[in-house]
């Protein structure tokens, strides 16, 4: 339990210095100005597509710069076109996911690496498939697009995947990072609290308070 407490404390004490903005890598992303889609274009570029198979939601919107359409069926994978040409772009390819994230990234770094993400893990739990796209820097950093979607939906670094590391020695979740009402936790936390307790009621008998009422007693006692 000793172990544990300190695990507690060590992890809280990172968890108050770094500012969340940093672990999010947040601070490293570019802020291009958004483009306008013009009205006409739109409606020029969702008539390309009147022959695509429909959808629950269609969502306009920009990506590197060109007007693009989302459309989000009730139960099958989104799809993404191209409004300026009607020629649908997802699953997005390899190349366009990287300057995607090249987009996102501040500065002038290039990607070094570019993998597909198939399956669920403690880094990324998003939307899958997605491109993992690694940039060389002292941060480690990767980002994650999305495969049907084209957005960037997550950022790590070093810094975030020390944090993960201790937030699942925190909530005592080694597997999955993530639930904080294990059994596990729940048991630690309330043996922790009778420790505390029983360190508490002990604590004036390690200072020798005991012991001194005990001699105080005995003095009063020969006196009379």
């Amino acid at each position: 339990m000793a172990i544990q407490i300190l695990f507690w404390f060590v992890s809280g004490l990172f968890f108050a210095i770094a500012p969340i903005e940093q672990v999010r890598s947040e601070h490293m992303k570019a802020t291009a100005p958004v483009a306008d889609v013009e009205i006409g274009m739109a409606v020029a570029g969702l008539q390309r597509i009147a022959d695509a198979a429909p959808g629950e939601k269609i969502e306009i919107r920009t990506m590197l710069g060109r007007p693009v359409a989302l459309v989000s069926p009730r139960e099958d994978r989104p799809r993404l076109y191209d409004l300026s040409t009607g020629r649908q772009i997802s699953p997005l390819p390899a190349k366009l996911a990287v300057q995607i994230a090249e987009a996102d990234y501040v500065g002038d770094l290039r990607a070094a690496e570019v993998s597909l993400v198939t399956e669920e893990s403690t880094e990324y739990r998003a939307a899958l498939p997605a491109w993992r796209v690694d940039f060389d820097d002292d941060a480690n950093r990767a980002l994650y697009v999305a495969h049907d979607t084209g957005v960037v939906t997550a950022r790590r670094s070093t810094l975030w995947r020390t944090f993960d590391f201790l937030w699942s020695l925190h909530i005592m979740d080694f597997k999955n990072h993530e639930d904080f009402n294990t059994p596990l936790l729940i048991g630690a936390t309330a043996l922790s609290l009778v420790m505390i307790l029983a360190g508490i009621v002990l604590f004036p008998s390690r200072l020798g308070y005991n012991a001194w009422r005990r001699r105080r007693r005995s003095r009063a006692a020969s006196r009379l």
